[in-house]
């Protein structure tokens, strides 16, 4: 049975949400965030102290993305994978990757200069920098989502999954004033499916178990200053 190590809210959510759509049997290992820091014995099993960490057999991955795609691989023939002899072959690789590459990383950087870091150490200018960065991205998913309802192929993939996280974690960090409105309508497409719900329930409930709170752990200004929505602990 597959095993994923997940910290709430964070990328591992990517590996839970395409577990609940595959509907795929596993084990959640609930570790609070940033496991390097408070859970000093993960670093046994995982040294880059990351999540997620998923363990499948002898396959150990910890790239979220990856993990996705090595999934729906798995698990063809399945709406969630686009096969390499279909035209959107090509499209479905790049908005996979985009959801990471393109809107994740500058969010996580608001997330550390804005938040994680201590307040002496916390670069105001440079989490304003990335987010303006990350709207910046949203303008081509705009775009292509004034066209279509989905990333590619006509259809919910994992590439929604990679880049449905992304829009995530802008609401979590107080950023969904930067979504536009193609953008908010395809979070509710995606956010409404049953298993992004199932996975939102499974998460919430293993963190309240286990008294781990949900990211980001305290409020966050640069929502409010910057994109007009405030942060704080509240589900997204």
């Amino acid at each position: 049975m597959i095993t994923l190590y997940h910290c709430p809210n964070a990328r591992s959510f990517r590996v839970l949400w395409m577990l609940e759509e595959l509907g795929v049997p596993y084990r959640l290992e609930m570790l609070a965030f940033p496991p390097r820091v408070l859970h000093r014995e993960y670093l046994k099993i995982n040294p880059q102290g990351t999540v997620p960490l998923m363990v499948d057999g002898e396959t150990r991955m910890t790239e979220s993305v990856a993990i996705c795609q090595y999934l729906a691989s798995l698990h063809a023939p399945t709406p969630l994978n686009v096969e390499r002899d279909e035209a959107a072959y090509g499209a479905y690789l790049n908005w996979l990757h985009f959801g990471e590459a393109s809107l994740t990383f500058p969010l996580t950087l608001v997330l550390r200069y804005a938040l994680l870091e201590p307040r002496e150490r916390q670069q105001p200018q440079a989490a304003d920098d990335y987010a303006q960065f990350f709207s910046g991205r949203l303008r081509t998913l705009e775009k292509l989502l004034e066209a279509q309802d989905f990333a590619c192929a006509g259809r919910f993939t994992a590439a929604d999954i990679s880049i449905g996280f992304a829009l995530l974690l802008a609401r979590v960090l107080g950023q969904k004033e930067r979504l536009g409105p193609a953008v908010q309508r395809y979070w509710q497409r995606l956010s409404s499916r049953a298993g992004f719900e199932r996975a939102m329930s499974v998460q919430d409930a293993a963190a309240a178990r286990a008294g781990i709170p949900l990211l980001p752990p305290q409020g966050i200004g640069l929502g409010a200053r910057q994109a007009g929505a405030g942060g704080g602990r509240a589900r997204p």
